[in-house]
């Protein structure tokens, strides 16, 4: 895989995280996406689906397509709230949810 298709891949995984961050945060008109149920049922299902897309489109070290889907949520999460208090929570949550997507990226490695 050349620097360029990494460079796509970031950005789809970054850019990718923080649409899907951002739109379910003004559908459900909650501040923090993950306040919505729609978050657990639809966004987050969806994170883990890009994630093994991009896993199987870019196969090297797919694993980290997963922690770059989160950082785009995570940067959203940063830019649109005013309230910082439970960041460093959010932050270790946020590392917590790519660890299934990391997970399902090491099985799409094998079979692809």
């Amino acid at each position: 895989m050349n620097d360029r298709s990494v460079k796509i891949a970031y950005m789809l995984a970054i850019i990718g995280g923080a649409v899907l961050w951002q739109a379910t945060a003004i559908i459900s008109g909650k501040t923090e996406a993950w306040d919505a149920s729609s978050y657990w049922t639809v966004t987050y299902p969806l994170s883990i689906i890009l994630t093994g897309w991009l896993g199987y489109r870019f196969p090297e070290k797919p694993w980290r397509w997963g922690f770059s889907v989160m950082f785009g949520q995570t940067g959203m999460m940063i830019l649109s709230n005013s309230d910082y208090s439970l960041l460093p929570f959010g932050l270790v949550l946020f590392g917590l949810f790519a660890l299934p997507a990391a997970g399902i990226n090491s099985g799409v490695k094998m079979y692809h």
